[in-house]
């Protein structure tokens, strides 16, 4: 047994893991041989503190977050991370919620000289086009556009609103940017 120990203990060096050895009879193992003893290998991990466990998930969110602030994709993430795609995605929403927030209470009534604004094209599920050959009449799938204000010499974003290109999407987005500045630029 101590040499068994001796190797199981290499193979688990790390001071968390508890390793013990159990010994049971044959009759406990209906598939092993008769009266020979038989050793079970059970690791147990110290469970870590809920302060240990907040540290871990923080820092884990900081790598998700800047892995896809440079650029991967979520499978990307989920590869390099270990941390599931449905949990990325959940993180990202989150973010995302928490940046809106932000940007509507922080960034109101700013005196600007110059505003960019742009409208970006994009489709969810399917074109409209396929949307309209499909006859689907689901108002979540199709085109989608993105506009987006922002302050040529800074670069803040004042303002930006996702919806279709039609006269009451095009009016809130304004309404948006108006809030967002003193009105004049």
């Amino acid at each position: 047994m101590t040499n068994l120990t001796d190797f199981l203990t290499a193979f688990f060096p790390d001071e968390d893991d508890l390793i013990y050895l159990r010994a049971f009879k044959a009759k406990d193992a209906p598939d092993a041989p008769d009266n020979r003893p038989l050793v079970e290998v059970v690791t147990r991990r110290r469970l870590a503190t809920d302060a240990e466990l907040q540290n871990r998930m923080i820092a884990a969110n900081k790598t998700v977050l800047k892995l896809l602030v440079e650029g991967n994709s979520i499978r990307s993430t989920e590869r390099i991370t270990g941390v599931h795609r449905d949990t990325i995605i959940d993180l990202l929403v989150l973010a995302g919620e928490k940046c809106e927030r932000l940007l509507n209470e922080k960034i109101k009534g700013l005196a600007v000289r110059d505003v960019q604004a742009d409208e970006m094209w994009g489709y969810v599920g399917m074109k409209e086009k396929t949307k309209k050959l499909q006859l689907k009449s689901d108002d979540t799938l199709g085109d989608a556009y993105t506009f987006v204000a922002m302050e040529r010499h800074t670069k803040l974003v004042l303002a930006w609103h996702l919806g279709r290109r039609n006269t009451r999407d095009t009016v809130e987005f304004t309404e948006k940017l108006h809030e967002a500045t003193d009105g004049r630029f």
